[in-house]
């Protein structure tokens, strides 16, 4: 991502099928992802990354389903997800760290 007004580079926003083992399985469904600088955090940037992606996601893909993973000391990518349309529908154990997942569909 880049930021309109300076085109700075802000940070990374896609949808991937990463293929984790996670336990429930996400059998390929497409995982959003996001991240941004310091700088750009707080702004409104993430949300409406996220609502760019996830409507893209809804004019490729077949299933409106999509979901994303975030640990849960991440409350700003929580509520970025939340206002996206996402709710949480499990805990996962990743990489031996705890794990949320949402979904949206």
């Amino acid at each position: 991502m880049e930021e309109r007004a300076s085109g700075a580079f802000i940070g990374d926003i896609g949808i991937a099928d990463f293929q984790r083992d996670l336990d429930p399985p996400l059998d390929g469904v497409p995982e959003v992802g996001w991240s941004l600088t310091p700088a750009a955090q707080g702004r409104g940037y993430a949300t409406e990354a996220v609502n760019a992606a996830v409507g893209w996601g809804e004019n490729h893909f077949v299933s409106p389903r999509m979901v994303c993973m975030i640990s849960p000391e991440n409350t700003p990518s929580i509520r970025v997800a939340e206002k996206c349309g996402f709710h949480r529908y499990a805990t996962v154990v990743y990489k031996d760290r705890p794990n949320l997942l949402f979904e949206r569909s």
